[in-house]
């Protein structure tokens, strides 16, 4: 949900003392207006808060990735995951290719500023930033070609900038394009509508319009028809506006900004002259179904897989991204939206649950999902972009329950642990490998240089200690004082040579290094190749950043992409000696 002016005042106050609950009256037209500003603590996604989740009976949800910033998620028929970073703006493709449900490949396949909408038709790629279209084909590995620009002239974004894409049955590209304000005559007519065009950006149209911000929509799979979630306006209470389901027809108006949900007439701005309210009301289309207000919709996705239940198949998925300004908050969940046989919407129902925590002392949330797309097996991936995790869904083995909904199953912990120690449990009885760097000392502050607020440089390494029988030699950095994800990692290099002894600074972020004998880096936190800098927020205490080296028995065999995880799994098992050197790095 937006945020309108007449919020500032709130906002600085969440900025300078964190989560707070504030609440304000205003008058309009005679009507009394109580509104909220009540943002929630984001809390990490331990094991814990995870088994607190509620799903249906049967289903299981555990971490499926971790990357920054995910939001909206595509697939090809392959399998292969793209998913969209508005920070850092790149896209990144994720890959399970062991089929155990979870990624062991990531990598940055493009770069955009505010990269955000994204869909995939005919072995393309396409990508919404807020005033461009881009698109580019997919490469058999998953790479992309150089993207081609499509549009350059999107309305601005305003308090709405996160454009989604979507191609329709009729082989045009709909793209929507949110209001640039709470509720306001919009000077651009493109601005709160749902735009269409030709696959090659000529022809763009108006195709809906009083749309405030219909993130997700989509066509039902049986009756083709065009349904999207829009979201409601804000500082009409707690309890107005309802998030409106709509069905949306070519040429239709919606009412914002004038008129809201099942034809109330908004208090803020009015029509034009030659326009009653009333006027209004009779022009615009209701919506078809309402949900609790201020949930924040986003993406959509219909259930087109086989392995969930059948009364599932061809019901939509809502992701539910959470309320800032409610009492209490709402949303922070994933909502299931029942259809007929024939097509028809029925009713609005939780489908995960329990990412939001209430109660005294204990208030806050460890997600807050944004991404919503079906998988090739028939599990549902759900991204979260501000703790870094991607979930996966899925329908499985029945939980023993006394209600329709039951405490969550979830994967072992050493799928992500903490520390590498959790991971390896053989790591505390295996030879010690000293760890130096001529850049820091141990415990000592990384310089400005190799931080990603400097010039990103990876620093020079030197080691020695390594046992007789070393095939292999792995490094692995990370920040285990990050928040999302945690830890954080920084840099991955696998198979260097067991003949060499140190890593010269500034090396290049390529996937095979000809400096260090060929040895293949992996992909960090950022789905970027190589070395990624320091970067923590800006007033934390000085985060710890641990140089792990590992000597193996074997060479590994990783693919190009790998990740943590699958280093991880490769790797187990192997390790003769490890050592580690930390270092700290503050931004002020």
């Amino acid at each position: 949900m937006g945020r309108s002016s007449t919020s500032l005042f709130t906002l600085f106050m969440i900025y300078c003392f964190g989560a707070v609950s504030i609440s304000y009256a205003q008058t309009v037209d005679k009507v009394q207006v109580t509104g909220h500003v009540h943002e929630t603590k984001q809390l990490e996604p331990t094991e814990e808060r995870l088994k607190q989740l509620r799903l249906p009976q049967g289903f299981q949800i555990a971490k499926f990735a971790l990357l920054s910033n995910p939001r909206i998620i595509a697939l090809t028929d392959d399998g292969t995951v793209y998913v969209s970073q508005r920070q850092p703006g790149t896209v990144s493709m994720l890959r399970d290719t062991n089929n155990d449900g979870v990624v062991d490949v990531q990598k940055v396949v493009a770069e955009k500023k505010d990269a955000h909408g994204l869909v995939i038709h005919q072995g393309k790629l396409y990508l919404a930033t807020v005033k461009e279209i881009f698109v580019a084909d997919i490469n058999k590995d998953g790479t992309l070609s150089p993207l081609k620009t499509l549009v350059t002239d999107l309305p601005d974004g305003g308090q709405h900038p996160n454009r989604t894409l979507a191609v329709g049955p009729d082989g045009w590209l709909y793209v929507s394009v949110g209001s640039t304000c709470n509720a306001c005559r919009e000077p651009n007519e493109e601005s709160a509508t749902l735009l269409r065009m030709k696959l090659d950006g000529s022809g763009r149209q108006v195709f809906a319009s009083g749309l405030r911000n219909t993130i997700g929509f989509g066509w039902h799979p049986v009756s083709k028809k065009l349904f999207g979630m829009d979201h409601g306006i804000d500082w009409l209470g707690d309890n107005e506006q309802n998030e409106e389901f709509n069905e949306l027809s070519e040429g239709a108006r919606y009412g914002w900004p004038y008129v809201y949900a099942d034809g109330k007439i908004s208090a803020h701005p009015n029509p034009p002259k030659e326009f009653t309210p009333e006027m209004w009301k009779r022009m615009s289309k209701e919506p078809t179904l309402l949900y609790t207000p201020h949930s924040a919709p986003m993406q959509m996705a219909w259930y087109t897989g086989t392995m969930f239940p059948a009364e599932y198949r061809n019901d939509a998925f809502v992701a539910m991204r959470g309320s800032w300004n409610r009492t209490p908050p709402s949303g922070y969940e994933v909502i299931r939206i029942r259809f007929n046989r024939n097509g028809q919407p029925q009713k609005i129902e939780p489908f995960v649950t329990g990412f939001l925590l209430t109660g005294a002392g204990a208030e806050g949330h460890f997600a807050r999902p944004v991404g919503l797309a079906v998988a090739k097996d028939g599990a549902l991936l759900l991204s979260d972009d501000t703790n870094g995790v991607i979930y996966r869904i899925s329908y499985g083995a029945v939980a023993a329950a006394t209600n329709n909904f039951v405490p969550v199953q979830v994967k072992p912990a050493q799928l992500f642990p903490p520390t590498i120690t959790s991971a390896l449990p053989e790591l505390a009885s295996v030879a010690t490998i000293k760890v130096t760097s001529s850049f820091f000392p141990s415990n000592g502050a990384i310089p400005q240089e190799h931080s990603a607020y400097g010039q990103d440089l990876s620093p020079t390494l030197k080691w020695s200690g390594i046992p007789a029988g070393t095939k292999s030699l792995v490094l692995m950095v990370e920040d285990p004082d990050a928040i999302s994800p945690k830890p954080f990692v920084h840099w991955l290099v696998a198979n260097i040579a067991p003949t060499v002894t140190q890593l010269p600074a500034g090396l290049p972020k390529q996937e095979q290094l000809s400096q260090v004998a060929n040895a293949l880096q992996g992909a960090n936190n950022m789905s970027t190749i190589g070395w990624f800098g320091p970067r923590p927020p800006a007033g934390d205490l000085p985060h710890h950043y641990h140089f792990q080296v590992f000597a193996l028995d074997t060479i590994l065999d990783l693919k190009p992409g790998y990740n943590r995880q699958a280093l991880l799994a490769a790797l187990s098992g192997h390790v003769l000696a490890k050592g580690e050197l930390i270092g700290t790095y503050q931004r002020k």
